[in-house]
C-alpha cells in the first residue's frame, strides 16, 4: 500500500496508532504501521526514557509523538508563581471525596504540590514545548498537536529538525486554522473517536476537510478499528487512518485488567462526551463517574482544564487500584477514553495481529469494490 503519506514518512502501511503505551507504539511500528506516543502522560525526563526505549526496539523505523496543546485553558495554569491545587475550589474537592465514599472507595491522598504543578502545566504552551524539545532529540518521524493550533515554537523547531507537524481537528474551520499555523498533515477526527472530539461524524467531516485543505494530506480518525472502516476512510479521500481505541484491548495496552474487561463488555452505546475527566468534552466509557459529574444533583460541575484533569486523575488512580481488587463501587466508577468502536472490541490479542488483520481486511474490501465496477 503506497500513499503519499507512506512515501513521505517511510512506512509500509498508512495506519497510525495513537497510544500512551510505548509497547503498543513499538509493536505497531515494527509491524509496518506508524506508532504515535501520547506525551502528556509523561514528564520531560520520563518521556526521554520512554522514547529511548522505543528507539532501541524499532530498528530505525519511524514513529511519532503527540502533545496536548489546548487553545484555551484555565488562566491559573499560566501563573508559574502559583500552585495549581490552590485553585481547585473546596466544593470540588469535597465532591470527589463524597463520590469515593459513596461508592466505597477510600479517599485518595492529595498529590504532592510540585508533582501536580508539573503535571497540570504539561497542557500549556510552555509545558508542551518542553516535551517537544525532548521529542526532537530522538529520531521521530512526526510531531502531532491535539486540541489547538501548533505553537509557533513547535513548528519552527520541527521545521529545523525536518520533522513534519500533524494537527488534529474536528471542524473544517479548525483544519484551515491548523494549516495556516503550519501543519503539514491534518488528522480529521470525527465525534465517534475516543478522547477530545467535536460533534461532527467522521463520514461527514473527512471529505469536507480533504477538500478544504488540499493538497495537504489528511488522515481520518474516529470510528476506525477494522480494514473495512479503513477502506471507507480512504474512499472519502484520506491518505491514511489514525486509530486509538482499537489498541486499548491489545496485550500490550496500558489498560488495567478490570478496565479491559469493562471495555470488552461495552457496546457502542456505552460511551459519552463528557467534561468530567479533563474539563473539555472528551469521549469516554460511560460510568458512574461521568453520570455523577454530568447529571448528579450534587455535582458542582466540571472545572476547566487543567484543574479538572488534576482532580480526575488523582481520583482515578485510586479507583483503578480498587477496581482491580474487584471492589464493586470502584468498578462502577472506573472509566477511560474510548470511542464508539468499543462495541467491536471483543477479544485481547497482540497489537501486531490487529495491524495485520486490518490490512488484510482492507485489501479484501478494496478487491470487493473493484469487483463491483468490473464487468
Amino acid at each position: 500500500m503506497r500513499t503519499a503519506i507512506c512515501e513521505r514518512l517511510g512506512v509500509e502501511f498508512p495506519l497510525f496508532a495513537f497510544s500512551h503505551c510505548r509497547d503498543v507504539v513499538a509493536a505497531v511500528t515494527n509491524a509496518g504501521g506508524f506508532g504515535v506516543l501520547g506525551a502528556v502522560a509523561y514528564s520531560p525526563e520520563r518521556l526521554d526514557a520512554e522514547l529511548t526505549w522505543i528507539d532501541e526496539r524499532v530498528g530505525g523505523r519511524p514513529y511519532g509523538v503527540d502533545v496536548l496543546v489546548p487553545g484555551r485553558i484555565d488562566a491559573s495554569a499560566l501563573d508559574l508563581r502559583a500552585h495549581l491545587l490552590d485553585f481547585v475550589p473546596d466544593r470540588h474537592r469535597d465532591f470527589v471525596t463524597h463520590l469515593l465514599a459513596k461508592y466505597g472507595v477510600n479517599a485518595p491522598p492529595q498529590p504532592l504540590t510540585a508533582v501536580a504543578d508539573e503535571f497540570g502545566r504539561r497542557v500549556t504552551g510552555p509545558g508542551a514545548t518542553a516535551l517537544i524539545d525532548v521529542a526532537l532529540q530522538h529520531p521521530i518521524g512526526l510531531i502531532a498537536s491535539a486540541l489547538g493550533p501548533p505553537p509557533p515554537e513547535m513548528v519552527a523547531e520541527a521545521r529545523e529538525a525536518g520533522v513534519p507537524v500533524a494537527a488534529l481537528v474536528g471542524t473544517v474551520e479548525h483544519a484551515r486554522r491548523q494549516v495556516a499555523a503550519g501543519a503539514d498533515i491534518v488528522v480529521a477526527q470525527g465525534t465517534e473517536a475516543g478522547g477530545h472530539t467535536g460533534e461532527i461524524s467522521t463520514m461527514v467531516l473527512v471529505p469536507q476537510v480533504v477538500d478544504a485543505v488540499a493538497p495537504v494530506p489528511v488522515l481520518a480518525a474516529g470510528g476506525i478499528a477494522s480494514g473495512r472502516q479503513m477502506a471507507a476512510a480512504m474512499a472519502l479521500g484520506a491518505e491514511g487512518v489514525w486509530c486509538g481505541s482499537v489498541w486499548l484491548t491489545t496485550e500490550e495496552a496500558e489498560t488495567s485488567p478490570a478496565l479491559r474487561r469493562k471495555l470488552l463488555a461495552a457496546s457502542s452505546l456505552d460511551t459519552v462526551r463528557s467534561r468530567s475527566r479533563t474539563g473539555k468534552p472528551a469521549r469516554q466509557l460511560r460510568s458512574a463517574w461521568t453520570e455523577e459529574w454530568d447529571s448528579g444533583q450534587e455535582s458542582p460541575g466540571p472545572l476547566g482544564m487543567p484543574l479538572q484533569l488534576l482532580l480526575a486523575e488523582g481520583a482515578m488512580a485510586r479507583i483503578g487500584v480498587a477496581a482491580d481488587r474487584g471492589d464493586a463501587g470502584a468498578l462502577e466508577l472506573v472509566s477511560y477514553y474510548v470511542g464508539q468502536v468499543v462495541g467491536q472490541l471483543d477479544r485481547v490479542r497482540p497489537a501486531r495481529d490487529v495491524v495485520y488483520e486490518m490490512i488484510s481486511e482492507f485489501a479484501a474490501a478494496v478487491e470487493r469494490l473493484n469487483g463491483l465496477t468490473s464487468s
